[in-house]
């Protein structure tokens, strides 16, 4: 019952028992459970072009090629984020996230249990990214 009634939505994620849309003039509208952060840390601020839900987390990237994150922290999910700039899409799975630079290198983040993050590729060339509840996937420009 706490969902936006509003227009200028540009893009909709949905994470267990919440949700995150992105507006029109990039700010960030969350809705849902409130329990570990998943609603009031979210970041206040615009300037946001891409948004993505985990199970109990959410990433927004920002139009200067930074990611915010929010949400629970046990798995690392917001504290292991990257800090630099460079990123042009994201993704999440339950636990995990995952990130592309302009580079078209990848970068994952979260619970590594089954290998998230340490089967990260390491070389360039990747063009999209996806998660699954466990796992990512990368095409790359080949």
């Amino acid at each position: 019952d706490d969902a936006p009634t509003c227009a200028g939505f540009v893009s909709i994620a949905c994470g267990t028992f919440h949700s995150v849309a992105l507006r029109d003039d990039g700010t960030v509208v969350t809705w849902g459970y409130r329990s570990d952060g998943r609603r009031d840390d979210a970041p206040t601020c615009a300037g946001f072009v891409s948004i993505a839900c985990g199970t109990f987390h959410s990433v927004a990237l920002r139009d200067d090629g930074t990611v915010a994150t929010w949400g629970r922290r046990s798995d690392g999910q917001r504290d292991d984020a990257p800090t630099c700039a460079g990123f042009v899409s994201i993704a999440c799975g339950t636990y995990h996230s995952v990130a592309l630079r302009d580079d078209g290198t990848v970068v994952t983040w979260g619970r590594r249990s089954n290998g998230q993050r340490d089967d990260t590729p390491t070389c360039a060339g990747f063009v999209t990214i996806a998660c699954g509840t466990f796992h990512s996937v990368a095409l790359r420009d080949d």
